[in-house]
Parts: structure tokens; sequence; C-alpha cells
């Protein structure tokens, strides 16, 4: 089996928390906002007891597809139509929950808000809420557009935080940074931020 086969298009700083031991065998993991699934080709593959969220029905579709051949023994229902601030799991339900460019998606600071509230109440005590999202940090040429939404140097549109709003909102929660906030500048087009709390 290929590398690619074993793990399929997963984000590499999901991938890190894996080789770290942060996302064990026998962990139940709710992917919020999991798109086609590129982030649980290997927890498919391995047993773990996956879930996801997506608003788009065609995402959804496609990640039932890919968990039925890798997972029969997984329930179509732990895949959802659905958005992640209106996420129907009941409270305390994953020891991971995994956000990858996702949040950056908000219309505004009450949906960023709701989104992460949703997933810390999903969020078990002890557990780690695992985010990538775009942010200001280190970022130049970012046009304003209001709420905090930005036309970035490379044409898009993203909610944007920053290492403050991060920070406050950890504080917020009454979680706990398991890594620094780590950002990444992509030739002055973006800022991809990786935040990790525990619960």
């Amino acid at each position: 089996m290929t590398l690619q086969e074993q793990f399929g298009a997963i984000d590499i700083y999901v991938f890190d928390q894996l080789l770290r031991g942060r996302i064990a065998p026998g962990m139940r993991v709710l992917d919020a906002g999991c798109g086609g699934g590129r982030n649980l080709v290997f927890l498919l593959r391995n047993g773990f007891d996956v879930s996801g969220i997506d608003d788009s029905a065609d995402a959804i579709a496609q990640v039932r597809q890919l968990a039925a051949a890798l997972a029969p023994q997984l329930p179509a229902d732990r895949f959802r139509v659905e958005a992640v601030e209106t996420c129907s799991f009941p409270s305390s339900s994953f020891d991971v929950v995994i956000s990858s460019a996702v949040l950056h998606f908000a219309r505004d600071d009450a949906q960023f808000d709701a989104m992460t509230a949703a997933m810390w109440r999903v969020l078990k005590p002890g557990g780690m809420l695992f985010c990538r999202l775009a942010s200001s940090i280190g970022l130049d040429g970012a046009r304003p557009l209001g709420s905090n939404r930005f036309r970035l140097p490379d044409g898009s549109e993203r909610y944007l935080v920053s290492a403050e709003r991060l920070l406050a909102k950890t504080h917020e929660l009454g979680g706990a940074l398991m890594d620094p906030l780590k950002t990444t500048v992509v030739q002055d087009q973006r800022s991809m931020t990786t935040w990790v709390l525990s619960k």
C-alpha cells in the first residue's frame, strides 16, 4: 500500500498529531467540516470510531462512500449534513475534534464563536480540539471588509483571527494550549495557524 493510499490527502498538521500519539486507537474522533474525508482515510482504515459533519450534502455523500469502503462497520448516520455550529452530536462525545481549514469561513465573530462553542461542547473533558485556520499573524496586505473578514493578497476572502483573539478564546473556553500557536505564512499571500487545545 502506498503512503497516499494509507493516509489519503491528510493535512500534515493532523498527521503531526497522529505521530505524537495525540490521536490514538480507541479514541472517538469528530471531523467538524470534514469535506470529502481527506483527514479521515487513515482513521477509517485503522478502526477509529470516526464521525463527521459538513454543511455540504455532496461532501457527506462522498465521505459516507469512503467510510463504507474503509470502515463498513460504522453506521452512515455518523456522517451528517449540518453546519458546525448546529452539531447534533451529544455533549462530551468525542476525545478529539478536528477542524481543518473550516473556521476561516465564518461570516463574522458571532458565527466563529458559535462554531467553537459547538465543537467544545461535544469534546470530552481531557479531549483535544485541533484547529487549523487562516489568521492575520505575520500577514501584511490583507484588506479589511468588516466583521473580521478580509480580502487576502491571494484574492480570497476569509475570516481572520489574531493571536490575541485565539488566546482570549482559549481563556474564555477554559482550555489550555497543548502547543504554542504555530503559523505558516505562504509567501505573503495567506497565513495559516494551528491552534490545539485540551479541555
